[in-house]
């Protein structure tokens, strides 16, 4: 039937149009496309997605029917075939325009240059705004110059800061001006697909031997793939500040569009994408180990799902996913170092640690189940060894690249100028009437944090103070996390604004935001189109709505793609969703009426509030109820320089669910969390702690235990502390801003952060006063130790408390290492940051000598009066 059904369409369509381009030149892969097309019928129909009705040429049509036939449900459901049109006609131009146009192949333009997709962005028109600010500074250079000069473009347009999970769109990290390294690579990806290069993001899903992840960027340049770090410009290609640390790396992986059939290792094929491993690119070594799944007799188990797995934030990490086949084995290729390799399949589950490398196979047996009492695990966790290949760059070169920088820098900031600061945003606060104690300050934080989206955000802040709504305004833009006040348009507040009740206390109700879901207006629409028939029934018992949701809305979740949800408005209209949209339209649905709907930040978990009670959506259960309750407590014995172990630093606790153990997103510390009885709900648990060292190994604990209904579960929280090796004790921020300064007093202080001045990689930090003698006492230490320090050749930042303690010291009084430099503390920030991380009462006691590294771990701390500090500072530096 479907042979039929692909020649009929062929026949119709020749019958049309005659011969003519293609854009898939091979006739298999047009009928591969066709089939998974064909497959997505019902979707398309019910998305109101019709291709041949739009009279397209045949390239066209065929460059559609590609998109269509591989892109997240989400992204058919939310855009229109318009759009993806648009977005292949501006490819076309680019290749037509830019010099490089005509000589690449069709699987990279097919796959790398077409999408407008990169990974889970919120999509948006970037492609033209892009093209048409880069074509006329690119059109004239080599591919390879053109890749590093897009780079510098988005260097001028946005910088490194970490944010929350969503992934903002292009366009939006233009407009806020920075980005984290997810966001930037996207932006750099589009910004080369826009003028034709075909591009990539490359992902370490988890670094081994810190706590971390990085996203960067690979481009192709006349055959070859290279790679850069994204709004981080260089002089050449195949360099990042991350050779080091990518050296060190188990997995690098990309997901291309559709189905790819390049040289790389593929390590799964989705409906969407096809996922490849591109570690050797970065690892000079690499191994495969081969899985072979048993059941409890010995058979192998096909269809089981081996999760491959990093530990990292003190949980194990999945990075790759496989299934076995009907020999009951899968396997992956990655760097030399630890993984725990975890299986599972109808209920139960085994697991393995293996070292790359050195162990060809494991074999896992699936020998325990929900509830199995498993011994205490023990085990050490061996990162990669470091082993970077870098590229040879010129001092002309470098220092080119840096005037450059500089000047990128000062177009940004001349943009960032254009924002609210605290003094022009409370002026701006100050203009409102009657307002409250406190609304001052707040407002001025929440015009701050809107960044390059603040005229939206005043625009409607004054509309709703004209209207009386201004009070509730500010509630609704204080519910929202600071990226949803960076990219929300006027139109969409004012859809929550209005629509809801004035006077409305919960923010379970007013909050706009569910989940992880771009924000749009659903709420007026809801009150116009849902019968209210639907609507008393949902007021009535919300546990109605969870079977309507049930019954009528088709589920898709094969063609799902993390954080790409459908709006709510399209659900409804589609009766289509996946299950992360259906909870989103579930809560949207249930707001608008005013029932309370929430997911529990910590278990993930979708409530609503029906009668005072609060109940756990559950859309496959028979009936609605009360989720039952037992307690935990943790019980931690301290060791040296840790009494109080943080959340997804030191230990994490994940629950069982549905063969999988997921991690519980809690904030904290053991003290705050667990060290009295905290209530949880029953089920399965998994305890993993670890105490990370210096050189990146982690000595791991794990512990399985049981939560029972209205019992107390005590559990040991076990923190090794091992004699011989540096621990990493805390964290210090990089990204800290000070002022940085010379024993020049006439020179105007440079605003910096500690990580432009060290560079990447070990740096030491001493927060002083003057004239103090545990001050004097450090440096007369440090500068006794000078020689040592000098060859250890890391810099030695000295930031001072005040300008007054700067401007008082001198340097002609010590013999400091040359390696030294200066600065000045910004209000206290450093000095609270440092006693915040290091849990110091009063901004501890001056001076705070911190030995740290990029990746922000503590592994030497030292606070007030030390002798023999100078020597404590070689004896570490020596041990890294």
């Amino acid at each position: 039937m479907m042979k039929r059904f692909r020649i009929v369409a062929l026949m119709a369509f020749f019958a049309l149009t005659g011969c003519a381009s293609h854009f898939i030149s091979d006739p298999e892969f047009r009928d591969t496309i066709a089939s998974d097309l064909a497959e997505r019928k019902t979707v398309l129909d019910a998305s109101g997605v019709d291709i041949v009705s739009m009279g397209l040429e045949t390239d066209e049509r065929e460059a559609l029917e590609f998109l269509y036939a591989y892109m997240p449900l989400g992204d058919i459901v939310n855009q229109t075939p318009e759009f993806y049109l648009e977005q292949y006609r501006l490819m076309e131009t680019a290749l037509e325009e830019m010099p490089w146009g005509k000589r690449i192949p069709e699987r990279e333009l097919r796959h790398f240059v077409l999408p407008v997709r990169v990974n889970n962005e919120n999509i948006d028109s970037s492609r033209c705004v892009f093209y048409k600010e880069l074509a006329p500074r690119i059109k004239d250079m080599s591919m390879k110059d053109a890749v590093l000069e897009v780079n510098h473009w988005c260097h001028e347009k946005a910088v490194y800061m970490p944010s929350d999970r969503r992934t903002s769109s292009p366009l939006a990290t233009v407009k806020t001006a920075y980005g984290r390294c997810g966001e930037e690579s996207t932006l750099l990806v589009a910004a080369l697909r826009a003028v034709g290069v075909p591009a990539r993001q490359v992902y370490t899903p988890r670094w081994a031997h810190t706590d971390s992840n990085h996203a960067w960027v690979e481009a192709w340049v006349d055959g070859e793939w290279y790679f850069l770090g994204a709004c981080e410009p260089e002089p050449v290609l195949n360099l990042g500040w991350f050779n080091a640390p990518a050296s060190r790396g188990m997995l690098m992986h990309t997901n291309v569009f559709g189905r790819y059939d390049g040289p790389e290792e593929v390590v799964r094929e989705t409906p969407n994408y096809t996922e490849i491993n591109v570690i050797e690119h970065y690892a000079p070594e690499s191994a495969v180990v081969d899985v072979t799944v048993s059941d409890e007799e010995g058979s192998p188990v096909e269809g089981a799902k081996v999760y491959f797995q990093i530990y990292n934030y003190s949980e194990f990490n999945s990075v790759a996913f496989k299934l076995t086949d009907a020999q009951g084995k899968a396997k992956l290729t990655a760097g030399l170092g630890d993984m725990m390799i975890y299986a599972s399949k109808d209920g139960r589950f085994g697991f393995e640690k293996v070292s790359y490398g050195k162990d060809k196979a494991a074999d896992i047996a699936l020998k325990y189940e929900e509830g199995s009492v498993i011994p205490h695990l023990e085990m050490e966790v061996v990162p990669p060894v470091e082993n970077a290949q870098l590229p040879d760059v010129t001092e002309e070169q470098r220092a080119e690249n840096t005037r450059r920088m500089e000047y990128e820098d000062s177009l940004r900031n001349a943009y960032v100028a254009t924002f609210y600061n605290k003094k022009t945003a409370s002026a701006y606060a100050k203009g409102f009437k009657r307002l409250l104690p406190d609304q001052e300050e707040r407002i001025a934080d929440i015009l701050v944090a809107s960044r390059g989206n603040h005229q939206e955000i005043t625009s409607f802040l004054s509309k709703a103070a004209e209207k009386g709504r201004f009070t509730s305004a500010v509630n609704i833009l204080e519910s929202l996390v600071e990226k949803d006040l960076r990219d929300t348009p006027e139109y969409v507040l004012e859809d929550y604004l209005y629509n809801t009740p004035e006077g409305e206390e919960s923010v379970n109700v007013y909050c706009p935001r569910v989940d992880t879901e771009l924000l749009r207006p659903y709420k007026e629409y809801f009150g116009k189109n849902v019968p209210q028939s639907l609507v008393d029934s949902l007021r009535a018992d919300p546990a109605m709505f969870v079977s309507w949701c049930k019954e009528n809305l088709s589920l898709h979740d094969e063609m799902s793609l993390r954080y790409v949800q459908l709006s709510p408005v399209r659900v409804w209209e589609t009766r289509l969703a996946d299950k992360p949209s259906r909870e989103i339209f579930f809560a949207a649905v249930c707001r608008t009426f005013g029932i309370k709907a929430w997911k529990d930040s910590v278990t993930g978990v979708l409530y609503y509030e029906h009668d005072g009670l609060e109940y756990a959506v559950d859309f496959d259960a028979a009936e609605q109820v009360v989720s039952p309750k037992g307690y935990l407590k943790l019980k931690y014995d301290e060791i040296p320089l840790l009494d109080d172990p943080k959340y997804k630093t030191h230990f994490s606790v994940s629950k069982y669910v549905n063969g999988q153990f997921q991690l519980l997103n809690f904030s904290g510390t053991w003290a705050s969390l667990f060290r009295n009885v905290r209530e949880m709900d029953c089920g399965y648990y998994m305890l993993v702690s670890g105490s990370r060292m210096s050189g990146g190994n982690v000595f791991a604990d794990v512990e399985f235990f049981t939560i029972e209904e209205g019992k107390t579960k005590t559990v040991n929280l076990v923190m090794r502390d091992i004699a011989d090796q540096i621990r990493v004790i805390g964290s210090f921020d990089s990204e800290m801003k000070y002022n940085s300064v010379t024993l020049d007093r006439n020179e105007a202080p440079v605003l910096k952060s500690v990580l432009e001045t060290t560079g990447r990689g070990y740096f030491a930090v001493a927060l002083v006063d003057y004239g103090t003698e545990p001050t004097n006492h450090a440096f007369m230490d440090i500068s006794a130790a000078a020689a040592e320090l000098e060859a250890w050749g890391r810099p030695l930042l000295v930031v001072f408390a005040s300008e007054e303690d700067y401007r008082k010291f001198r340097a002609d009084h010590f013999n400091l290492p040359s390696t030294v430099s200066f600065g000045i503390d910004i209000d206290g920030r450093m000095r609270n940051m440092i006693a915040t991380e290091m849990k110091l009462d009063k901004g501890g006691r001056l001076p705070l000598i911190v030995l740290a590294d990029t990746f922000n771990r503590v592994v030497f701390f030292s606070q007030g009066y030390s002798i023999g500090l100078g020597d404590s500072l070689v004896k570490t530096s020596r041990q890294l």
